[in-house]
């Protein structure tokens, strides 16, 4: 382990074996506060084993008929890619006709005599240990009708004797089998399904989900349709999806029924819990998936049912809940989600605390803002119990209340809308039971800084001088910096650019100085910006019209002026040769946003007058924007001001709810009112409710310019009429509309009653129960929960850990289906009725069972002593009886050297015995045992096992079974016959010769390299290996198994390299074993001689690479 970390190092680079650190790794941090734990971590060192020996016959086939090339992997760790080549290293074409599988075989819908060649090799590439394995070269051979029929021909006087045409076929499914299949996958992976037909014309494959749609934008087709492929898969994609394969002579189908399952998945992990003495508190974890998760409590790693005790802690389910609680109660739990796809694990510290107030802030912290925009000041804080803060204005200031702050949550202060007065010393106060802090901080509000002359549009000969000025006023303790830009970049480089302090000239004007020019003005507080456009024309010969933009209206004024509405006129600019097409009017709000102007209408060019409608409690200023063809005018300078009268709410807030947290209360919330809505100062609400169906009267309440509300004492779960009113200091807004809400849920208070089961087999059951009244619920009805378990096996009669299992039934249901119990056993149940708030009290517990079933077979068939003529048969008894045995049937038949099976004969055997000494048998035979179990139902499944009887020494053979009666025969051992013996030793010492002659012509034989073939092909494709296509490059051959990296680096693999050979590919025999690196070069032997046996079933004896084995996670 690191120092001073908790990583753990593993480095097997200077010697062990990857293997040694296979398993489950678990972190566990602890202090005097608790302990907290990581989740597993599962280390598997990956693997790239050899292919095994096969046989391979070649494959004779007719034109147009179906064909199955099996690859058939050796199973690595993580799985290979495969990918079919010929001895040239190219890729295998294939189309709607030929294609790869999912699990690797190739199929031909139908074969052609294009398709026949000797070369079809599969390859297996293991990225982690950066290997590619070779399986033998597959042969095949098409026979097509004409030349079948010539063949016949030629060979037979009678003509008359054809093969028949290639006739067309209808499709058939070569995968998968059958009519239907199931297909299981879990949530948020990839789901492939896929469908191979064969037939002639070659089908087509179409996809369809029955009852439904497939997945928009998560549906690819791939391998030519036949693979449907849809990503981040969840429960709604489960389903029936059918592939049809469909040719001119008729279809095929499947259906592949798609169950989506699911890991576990957070919807509350639980958080960390800051306590004070006496305190309550809830620690919640909760968690979904399918099937339904398992939570489970531990508690500074240790589960919670063995921690130490502690008073103020109660487990409820998904909840733990603390009551009063005290210092020592201070721990890390830990909530553990988990079903048979996976698990959740999440740590959460409960510390308690008691601490006096602290303020973080910083003493005498200076704030400047400037006037007209927020003030936010900080008061961070920290104590527990948490401290409440209040604000102070001045030395000996009273507290500060009203709609004109804001207070949040962590103790900051807001000025929605600063002003010159706002400055000065403000006091945050932060109390609790345990003591008082205080701090001040201070506010300065600074004058906005405005541009009071901007830069102005300008049209200039070329070769002339222009100027552009940007004059300023600001706040004078702050220091501003004015900058400008030529669209919206740095100004050229250039020293005609002259910049003053309020202006930008430019001398002997060209035309790249046509543009966009922008003076920016920055303080450390606010940025203000102006633009013009310089347009640069010739000088004309003679006086020419010159278009431009409208000059800007000028002379705004405002009349008839009216609570809500005022008249508004100007006199428009110079048109510049270009009429104005319309008028566009502005608006400021300098009470709630002042600098910001807003759209308010536009007229036609040809009004000069227009009514506008305005809203109370606004300081309006307008100004006019001219527009022609060539572009839009500066706006004009802004009007007077006019500060509408406040009035009442127009409107009441919207999406009024009442919801109950608990089961004695009720809130209530809202959305707020916003910005213009409030139509004057000091908006409040006047919140009212009234039990619904009773006659109350309505009680209201007036809360400040919040949301929410909440209304504490009301009885458990009744509807309420709700209304959420609008007012400020001028009135009340409309009469709001009602709105059904409900106070807090509780638990149900009884249980279901007249539980009855009714047992319809050996695994399945169904449970009936009356309802509950509506009045007992005390909530809304989500359904019933049904427990069951296990109480013991009637045929065992031994009890074991109880596991409860859960089935919801949603809504008002009064029966449900008990699946997958297990047969002649006992068996219990309750039911519970839910609502929003968790579980009623149970029913009492019905105990039924289940009847008897068929045994599973025998735990175990061992065949001992044998002898001449008897064996000895020991075995178990079944796992799972699931019943009373009745007794065991054996059935056995002999089994000659052509591996033909001989008469079965059959014996019934007490279901007591545990053994068997079977007689009379032929000596020197082989025999295969058929075992199982029966009980009154049925038999069970058998098992089987073969055994060999020893061989008379003297030759003779033993009386055989048959019929009841023995018979005698002679057979003489021929190993032991002398003649024998002198014949295989002349065979032997023959091989040995022809072999020490191959091994001197082949070290004489020529060679060429490789790399001179590839040339000759000159094929794009063989290029060196690529992570994304798995083609080569340069290649070596080396010992048996000995992969060699390209180049004189040591592989990663550890292995040694040799010399490099020249030898031909072609020279040798079947490449069965060829390897392949990642790189490219090759690493294997192309020779027919016999290979190492592998030190591990079918696995290479070569170590995988240590380090890439510690790469390699599950």
């Amino acid at each position: 382990m690191k120092p001073n970390s908790g990583t753990l190092v593993i480095n097997i680079m200077n010697g062990g074996k990857a293997e040694a650190y296979e398993g489950v790794y678990q972190c566990t941090a602890r202090n005097e506060r608790g302990a907290a734990i990581s989740n597993n971590i599962v280390i598997r060192p990956s693997r790239s084993p050899l292919w095994t020996k096969e046989k391979l016959e070649p494959n004779q086939v007719r034109e147009g008929d179906s064909l199955v090339l099996h690859c058939r992997p050796p199973v690595g760790l993580p799985p290979p890619i495969i990918f079919w080549m010929d001895n040239a290293f190219q890729r295998l074409p294939q189309s709607e006709r030929v294609s790869q599988g999912l699990n690797g075989d190739l199929y031909f819908s139908n074969v052609q005599p294009e398709d026949t060649r000797e070369d079809y090799i599969c390859y297996a590439r293991f990225n982690h240990t950066q290997t590619i394995q070779q399986k033998q070269p597959i042969s095949v051979k098409v026979f097509s009708m004409d030349s079948l029929n010539d063949t016949i021909a030629a060979n037979l006087s009678d003509t008359d004797i054809y093969a028949k045409p290639v006739t067309e076929r209808q499709p058939i499914l070569l995968t998968p089998t059958g009519s239907t299949s199931t297909k299981v996958e879990l949530r948020g992976n990839v789901l492939l399904l896929e469908c191979i037909a064969a037939g002639l014309p070659t089908p087509v494959i179409h996809w369809i989900k029955e009852g439904g749609e497939l997945p928009a934008n998560r549906t690819f087709f791939e391998n030519f349709k036949k693979t449907l492929k849809i990503i981040d898969v969840s429960e709604a994609d489960s389903g029936n999806y059918k592939c049809i394969a469909r040719n001119i002579l008729g279809s095929a189908h499947h259906v592949i029924s798609v169950t989506v399952k699911a890991a576990p998945y957070w919807i509350t992990a639980p958080r960390n819990l800051v306590l004070s003495p006496g305190e309550d508190g809830t620690l919640i974890c909760r968690a979904n998936g399918n099937p339904k998760p398992n939570i489970s409590w531990l508690a500074n790693g240790v589960p919670i049912a063995i921690a130490p005790e502690d008073p103020s802690r109660k487990v409820d389910g998904d909840t733990i809940i603390f009551s009063h609680v005290q210092e020592r109660s201070s721990a890390v739990y830990q909530c553990n989600a988990s079903n048979e796809y996976g698990y959740l694990l999440a740590n959460a510290f409960v510390n308690v605390l008691a601490e006096p107030p602290r303020i973080l802030t910083p003493a005498n912290k200076l704030y400047q803002v400037i006037a007209d925009s927020p003030a936010l000041l900080d008061c961070a804080y920290f104590g527990s119990p948490k401290p409440e803060i209040e604000w102070f204005k001045g030395v000996k200031g009273s507290i500060l209340r009203g709609s004109e702050y804001v207070f949040h949550d962590n103790g900051t202060l807001e000025i929605p809308v600063a002003q010159k007065d706002s400055t000065g010393t403000y006091t945050c106060v932060a109390r609790n039971e345990l003591g008082k802090i205080q701090n001040e901080v201070q506010l300065e509000v600074k004058d906005p800084t405005m541009i009071i002359k901007q830069p102005e549009y300008k049209v200039i000969q070329r070769y002339g001088q222009v100027s552009f000025e940007c004059i300023i006023k600001h706040d004078s303790t702050l220091l501003p910096t004015v900058i400008w830009l030529k669209d919206n970049d740095e100004l050229p480089d250039d020293e005609r650019f002259l910049v003053g302090k309020d202006n930008l000239t430019i001398m002997n004007v060209t035309d790249k100085d046509d543009g966009t020019y922008t003076c920016i003005v920055n303080t450390t507080l606010d940025s203000v910006s102006a633009s013009a456009v310089l347009t640069v024309v010739a000088a004309p010969p003679t006086p020419a019209i010159i278009y431009a933009r409208p000059n800007p209206p000028f002379d705004l004024e405002l009349t008839g002026q009216l609570e809500r509405s005022v008249e508004l006129s100007w006199i428009p600019g110079d048109e510049n040769n270009s009429p104005i097409t319309n008028f566009v009017i502005e608006y400021e709000d300098g009470l709630h946003e002042p600098g910001v102007w807003n759209y308010q209408t536009e007229v036609p060019g040809t009004q000069t007058t227009v009514q506008l409608k305005l809203s109370p409690y606004v300081n309006y200023s307008f100004r006019v924007i001219a527009v022609n063809e060539i572009g839009r005018s500066q706006p004009s300078e802004p009007s007077e001001q006019y500060l509408t009268k406040s009035a009442n709410p127009d409107e009441n807030p919207s999406n009024v709810q009442g919801i109950g947290s608990e089961p004695d209360n009720l809130v209530i919330t809202w959305e707020s009112l916003k910005g213009f809505q409030s139509n004057g100062p000091g908006l409040q609400y006047k919140v009212s409710w009234r039990q619904k169906d009773v006659d109350d009267e309505w009680t209201s309440v007036i809360v400040a310019n919040v949301s929410k509300y909440i209304v504490s004492g009301t009885p458990t779960f009744v509807p309420y009429e709700i209304k959420v009113q609008a007012l400020n200091d001028l009135g009340y807004a409309p009469e709001p509309s009602e709105v059904i809400g409900h106070s807090g849920e509780d638990l149900p208070m009884v249980a279901p009653g007249n539980v009855q089961v009714h047992v319809i087999n050996s695994t399945l059951a169904k449970v009936h129960w009356d309802p509950v009244p509506l009045k007992t619920v005390r909530g809304h009805l989500q359904g019933y929960k049904v427990y069951y378990w296990k109480v013991q096996s009637l045929s065992r009669r031994s009890r074991r850990h109880v596991e409860k299992k859960i089935l919801t039934f949603r809504g008002n249901k009064t029966f449900g289906m008990l699946p997958g119990l297990e047969p002649y056993s006992s068996y219990k149940l309750n039911v519970r009725v839910v609502n929003g708030k968790g579980e009623g009290p149970a029913s009492p517990d019905k105990v039924f069972k289940t009847p008897e079933g068929v045994p599973s077979s025998p735990s175990f068939l061992k065949i001992t002593n044998p002898t001449l003529d008897s064996l000895t048969l020991e075995w178990g008894s079944p796992t799972h009886p699931n019943g009373v045995l009745t007794s065991y049937i054996l059935k056995f038949q002999p089994i000659n050297n052509t591996h033909e099976l001989g008469p079965l004969v059959e014996i019934r055997i007490p279901a007591n015995e545990s053994s068997l000494i079977l007689k009379n048998l032929n000596y020197s035979t082989r025999y295969k045992f058929y075992f199982n179990a029966q009980t009154s139902v049925g038999s069970g499944n058998q098992i089987t096992e073969e055994a060999v009887t020893i061989m008379d020494e003297a030759g003779i053979l033993r009386p055989a079974v048959g019929a009841g009666k023995a018979m005698a025969s002679r057979q003489v051992d021929i190993a032991t016959q002398g003649w024998f013996i002198g014949l295989m030793c002349a065979v032997a010492l023959l091989i040995l010769i022809l072999l020490i002659v191959c091994f001197i012509r082949r070290n004489k034989g020529g060679k060429y390299p490789v790399k001179e073939k590839e040339d000759a092909h000159a094929d794009p494709e063989i290029q060196p290996m690529k992570e994304d296509d798995g083609t080569f490059g340069e290649y070596s051959d080396a010992e048996d198994h000995k992969p060699l990296k390209k180049g004189s680096r040591t592989p990663s693999d550890r292995t040694v390299k040799k010399e490099d050979s020249d030898d031909s590919l072609v020279d040798y025999g079947e490449g069965v074993n060829g390897q392949f690196n990642e790189d490219g070069s090759f690493i294997g032997q192309y020779s027919g001689k016999k290979e190492k046996e592998p030190a591990e079933g079918n696995e290479s004896s070569e170590a995988p690479s240590p380090v890439n084995a510690m790469n390699s996670f599950v």
